[in-house]
């Protein structure tokens, strides 16, 4: 079983899950159809289906096209999305499945980036495919909900097991992790976990995956209870309480104008 990284676009992210068996393949979040298509042909896989995360352009605007040239191909997305996502014939929620060939999946809903934001989790794979919800040291912009429904989101993620792998929609690693390190410029994990991906980034490398368990020790949005991160947020805004939803939205609004 395989998970091939295909760059899309200028920093995002799609992915190839391939089970090894039928080497049928899912393609998660499609923005370039014909640059998925060519890594699908080059690892001999066959393309069943997209696993689409949330409705924005640079997730699902080469759904149409990867149709057009795939035929028969699912296209898996929300429902709760409203009919945003294009060429959608497998609209899913919260707790469904989806399979390629032998590997199973979960759809986890993740709302707040957008209403019908959701995950793939696969277990066997120890694998889970965020969109925009978590990011390698951040997670995305509340659009469609509010700082509560994305504390929610980000629990459901943090809740599985440490091991599991993060492969997120976007390359914005590094400067996530700068950001961090405002907040808790004495958490030695960050630190370490900053300094890698500056010379990751600077070998043409990608920073995906992370792993849950590394999030929870660097990734602000998952660390309200840290000490240092809660001091700082009040150093720059007295009026901020204890609430974890407070934290995260003012860590939020920060990172907005970063």
């Amino acid at each position: 079983m395989a998970i091939v990284i295909v760059p899309q676009l200028s920093d995002n992210y799609a992915y190839l899950v391939i089970d090894d068996g039928s080497k049928e393949c899912a393609v998660v979040d499609c923005a370039e159809a014909d640059k998925v298509i060519a890594a699908a042909k080059s690892h001999g896989a066959k393309i069943v289906e997209v696993l689409t995360t949330h409705w924005h352009g640079d997730h699902s605007g080469g759904n149409n096209d990867i149709a057009s040239k795939v035929p028969g191909i699912r296209i898996y997305g929300a429902s709760a999305e409203g009919g945003k996502i294009p060429a959608l014939t497998n609209p899913v929620a919260d707790g469904d499945k989806v399979r390629i060939g032998a590997l199973e999946g979960r759809v986890i809903g993740i709302p707040a980036h957008t209403n019908g934001h959701v995950a793939y989790y696969f277990p066997t794979l120890s694998a889970v495919f965020t969109g925009d919800t978590m990011f390698v040291g951040g997670c995305g912009r509340v659009f469609e909900g509010n700082a509560a429904t994305m504390v929610s989101s980000l629990k459901k993620l943090a809740a599985l097991p440490d091991s599991t792998q993060v492969y997120c929609g976007h390359e914005y690693t590094e400067k996530n992790l700068r950001f961090a390190l405002t907040l808790e410029p004495g958490n030695e994990a960050l630190k370490k976990k900053h300094d890698w991906s500056v010379k990751t980034r600077a070998e043409h490398k990608f920073t995906v995956p992370s792993t849950i368990g590394d999030e929870k020790k660097t990734n602000p949005f998952l660390r309200a209870d840290s000490p240092e991160l809660r001091a700082n947020l009040k150093k720059r805004d007295p009026s901020v309480n204890d609430d974890p939803i407070a934290i995260f939205a003012k860590a939020r609004e920060l990172k907005d104008h970063f």
